[in-house]
């Protein structure tokens, strides 16, 4: 994990404001939602990506009835009903 060098401070509400340059070289913008990990005694915030409710995958997600699935789950759904 590469330090950023910027410095900020916490208001009364628990909110932060990341640097517009930290924004725009990451892509997020006003809206995007963010998911925040912790890693022992660090707290690391990421474009939230959505993962299959079975299997944890990341790659080809959908989303069906509110929920997420990937593409081989699915697939391996839909060969159950036959």
């Amino acid at each position: 994990m590469k330090p950023a060098g910027v410095v900020r401070k916490v208001d009364q509400l628990g909110r932060i404001v990341l640097p517009k340059s930290l924004r725009k070289r990451y892509q997020m913008n006003e809206g995007d939602p963010v998911e925040i990990l912790v890693q022992g005694d660090h707290i690391i915030l990421e474009r939230y990506r959505p993962r299959c409710v079975f299997c944890g995958s990341m790659d080809q997600v959908r989303e069906f009835k509110e929920r997420y699935l990937c593409a081989a789950c699915m697939s391996e759904m839909a060969s159950l009903r036959k």
